[in-house]
């Protein structure tokens, strides 16, 4: 055999290779980052969900509040922006909010009242501060949302 055949030989085995286990190797590589951003679209969208949930819920107890006599902080006004209904309820509209979070201020000079949703926690599924035990890492944050409406007059 020559020189040349037995390069041409060689060459013919390297183009004709074995790629068995590269989708395998390429399937390892994109997973992770697949699901990181996934994971991440999905946390958005609950934030997301969470923060416009509380500003409606604080423009619905502005908007009943400034219906009612001036100056009025009931319970009713709570349970309305906790629940949905001014009745109350057993399941808030989001989790984890109880009346503390809600407060109520009237500002007779202005005539407006404001509704603020304060101290409230967003705590995300995929907690990287929880995953890796570094509460620095935590991607827990406070969510607020406040609504200021004009008293009705009468």
């Amino acid at each position: 055999m020559s020189v040349v055949g037995h390069f041409r030989s060689r060459l013919a085995r390297f183009a004709l290779r074995d790629e068995r286990g590269t989708q395998l190797v390429e399937l390892a590589i994109v997973i992770p980052v697949a699901l990181m951003l996934l994971a991440s679209v999905a946390e958005f969208g609950r934030f997301f969900y969470t923060y416009t949930t509380l500003s409606k819920a604080t423009r619905a107890g502005a908007r009943y509040l400034v219906s009612q006599p001036p100056g009025t902080k009931n319970s009713a006004g709570q349970n309305l922006v906790v629940y949905g209904s001014t009745t109350g309820g057993t399941k808030p509209v989001v989790d984890k909010l109880g009346a503390a979070n809600v407060k109520i201020v009237y500002n007779a000079a202005a005539q407006t009242t404001t509704v603020q949703i304060e101290s409230y926690k967003y705590e995300p599924i995929f907690d990287l501060g929880k995953l890796t035990n570094n509460p620095k890492l935590s991607l827990a944050i406070n969510v607020g949302a406040s609504t200021t409406m004009h008293q009705l007059v009468d």
